[in-house]
């Protein structure tokens, strides 16, 4: 089976707007600041973009607030070619728990997931349709967790329906994921142990758990 490489099909997308009188308007679905600050920093030389954080996943609300308090704070301290814009999206954590009604127990990585995907880039295809974009895309092809190939197939699908660009990426290519945690460094920026929802948060913690007993257990006389 041919894998596609999404990097080089966004560089092709780049290339065919040089030179154009306009440049092009793109929103941005993103999952948190530490996520966004490589896609933004790289992406803000060619569009103008408005970062759309919708994340109905998010738990608790606390967490979402946070994690919206920091999309503003990279926002306002990162330097850009073109000016980028901020529409945080309403918490409706009702939403998640709806599509994920009998997968609860489903690992991180399967179809609650894809669910998820596809749900908070809806509303992002639905947003950028409406807003008159060029192109809509999501920051979480970044994740070495998060499966891009689909996430790339959902986009596709939406922007179908939505008759709105999907822009293919894998940010995580290029040292992109790299990038983005010096780039949290470099501006403080909170970064969270699991995804955000509170199936992933019990994953995570039960992961801790088990890696403090291994150690205590490696350690016993």
């Amino acid at each position: 089976m041919n894998r596609r490489n999404y990097q080089r099909e966004l560089e092709a997308v780049i290339k065919e707007n040089e030179g154009k009188s306009r440049v092009p308007r793109l929103l941005l679905h993103s999952c948190c600041a530490p996520c966004s600050s490589y896609v933004l920093e790289y992406l803000s030389d060619y569009f103008e973009i408005t970062v759309f954080y919708y994340n109905p996943n998010i738990s608790p609300a606390e967490e979402y607030e946070k994690r919206a308090a920091e999309q503003q704070h990279l926002i306002r301290e990162l330097p850009v070619k073109y000016p980028v814009q901020l529409i945080v999206g309403a918490y409706e954590p009702e939403r998640f728990y709806e599509i994920s009604r009998g997968l609860e127990t489903v690992s991180e990585g399967g179809e609650r997931c894809f669910r998820c995907y596809r749900l908070r880039l809806e509303e992002a295809a639905r947003m950028a349709a409406e807003g008159g974009y060029d192109y809509f895309a999501t920051t979480l092809t970044i994740s070495p967790l998060k499966n891009a190939g689909k996430l790339n197939e959902i986009g596709e699908e939406l922007s179908a329906i939505y008759k709105v660009e999907h822009l293919p990426s894998d940010f995580k290519k290029k040292n992109g994921y790299k990038r983005s945690v010096e780039l949290s460094a470099e501006y403080g920026l909170y970064r969270q142990n699991y995804c955000g929802c509170v199936f992933s948060k019990r994953e995570q913690e039960l992961r801790e758990r088990e890696t403090k007993k291994e150690s205590q257990m490696a350690t016993m006389p």
